[in-house]
């Protein structure tokens, strides 16, 4: 499929902006977005782009990143050594992935934006399907964490490429991946309750690969293949006191080491998600 021309854009990360495509990319410029028209051929092409959970009534703290401070995100505070050569631009082929998720005072959706290592922005992820009884308990309570969780993430143009669904649980968590049309592509379990956690990404009940966290917090953690040689690095990184103070947004960079292949690529593109999804949302 064609990129859309020129012009603003909803932006994924905050559907109260619109952000400016240049053709190839999207751009760090942004404004309120009831005052601009949306381009009728992003409309008709991707009606779903602006569906997701979240509401006027959350109160934000700032956005997820401009360019500059992903990219010291990502070599500061991940420690990734210089610019890391490869990529294609794209969700499933740059070998750096940074997850931010958007600040809030008021939280009833979790809104991610992704981007890869030098602050370019290449999709979104975003909560779908809650009822308003459950934005109501996010709200007022933390019981929203035992119920089922839906999650779309977006290539740049607001098109869902995978569904990550964790249901209702107590204990152990399991993520499903899917395609958008729910096809399975796997589940990413995790595997115990205690201790440094461990993830294993299964795919029609085998064992392909997983996670295996570095320390109690799951600030690091490594990806794995069936072999458990290490394919890939996780790392949670620290946004400062005022957001760690007033809100539980989670960042976090991805590494990929090598090119993986589907179905392994897609579970480890999911993979920083599940981990945000399972335990951060869990102890917050």
């Amino acid at each position: 499929m064609n990129a859309p021309p020129p012009g603003w854009y909803p932006d994924q990360a905050d559907p109260r902006y619109v952000r400016w495509w240049d053709g190839r990319q999207w751009t760090p410029h942004v404004q309120p977005a009831q005052p601009v028209q949306q381009h009728p051929q992003y409309a008709q092409q991707h009606p779903a782009a602006q569906q997701n959970d979240a509401s006027a009534i959350e109160l934000a703290m700032g956005g997820t990143g401009d360019a500059a401070s992903v990219q010291q995100q990502v070599q500061q505070r991940a420690g990734v050594g210089g610019t890391i050569a490869g990529g294609g631009g794209t969700l499933f082929s740059e070998p750096v992935l940074v997850i931010n998720q958007k600040a809030k005072l008021i939280e009833v959706a979790n809104e991610y934006a992704v981007y890869d290592q030098h602050g370019r922005q290449l999709g979104s992820v975003m909560q779908v399907g809650q009822s308003g009884a459950q934005k109501a308990l996010r709200m007022f309570t933390k019981l929203d964490s035992l119920m089922t969780v839906t999650l779309e993430i977006r290539d740049v143009t607001g098109r869902p490429m995978l569904v990550l669904t964790r249901p209702a649980t107590m204990w152990k968590g399991t993520v499903h991946v899917q395609r958008p049309d729910q096809s399975p592509v796997g589940d990413i379990k995790l595997a115990n309750v205690w201790g440094k956690a461990r993830f294993d990404f299964e795919v029609n009940g085998q064992r392909i690969g997983g996670m295996r966290a570095e320390n109690l917090r799951a600030w690091d953690i490594k990806v794995l293949d069936h072999a458990d040689a290490e394919i890939g690095q996780i790392t949670k990184t620290w946004q400062g006191l005022a957001k760690a103070a007033f809100t539980t947004a989670d960042n976090y960079v991805l590494q990929i080491h090598r090119p993986l292949q589907d179905p392994l690529l897609s579970m480890v593109v999911a993979s920083a998600l599940t981990v945000d999804t399972i335990l951060s949302q869990n102890q917050s």
